[in-house]
């Protein structure tokens, strides 16, 4: 009989080469300028394949999202006694920093990845709806333990921001020009003041006009 593990490797190998294939045609080329049946032929596979794993053209590219969103979920439902929401996905996100991981935003090979995102409308209006599926999952978890719905959600959204604006601050730095260990060091501080606002809300900022 055949091992399901075995099986389950060769899928995800399967699904790693065609996602890594795609994004090295998107880089050269641009997102639209690639079609589905290129990567299919580039990848050794067929089409239909291709759509197996990926029912969205978008999520050749942005293959992350499903990983992202059960990990940052798993992150504030299953956090420790006594600590906050908004402190779990702190240190989460310090975890992604000091680990070099893509979804820290600290990492050198950014500039390729936020150009064909942006020159791509139907990849940002994908990348706005992960933003939201995100939202919406952190706020789920947040309403089974609050039972306060509009709370829960505007928590979520909150915090939602909070992770996606240290992500931007840090590639539009490195896409600027600055050195990625630099951004890396100091992108440390630009995490506590981004959960630090979370947590104490925007209070009067700015200050009233005189």
């Amino acid at each position: 009989m055949a091992d399901p593990g075995l099986r389950e490797r060769k899928k995800q190998a399967t699904r790693l080469l065609i996602s890594n294939v795609a994004t090295g045609l998107f880089i050269e080329r641009g997102f639209e300028e690639v079609t589905v049946a290129e990567i299919a032929e580039a990848a050794g596979v067929s089409k239909m394949t291709v759509f197996n794993y990926f029912p969205r053209k978008e999520d050749l590219f942005l293959d992350r999202h499903a990983d992202r969103l059960a990990e940052l979920t798993a992150v504030v439902r299953s956090r420790p006694a006594g600590v906050s929401p908004c402190e779990a996905l702190r240190r989460h996100q310090h975890e992604l920093l000091s680990s070099g991981h893509p979804l820290s935003g600290a990492i050198a090979g950014g500039p390729g990845f936020w150009w064909v995102l942006t020159s791509s409308p139907a990849l940002m209006a994908r990348w706005y709806e992960q933003e939201r599926e995100i939202a919406d999952g952190i706020a789920a978890v947040l309403t089974e333990e609050s039972g306060e719905e509009f709370r829960s959600r505007m928590v979520a959204g909150l915090l939602t921001t909070a992770i996606t604006t240290v992500f931007a601050h840090a590639m539009g730095r490195i896409i600027a020009g600055h050195d990625a260990e630099v951004v890396r060091r100091e992108q440390v501080e630009v995490i506590d003041q981004a959960f630090h606002l979370v947590e104490e809300g925007v209070g009067d900022f700015p200050a009233a006009r005189g």
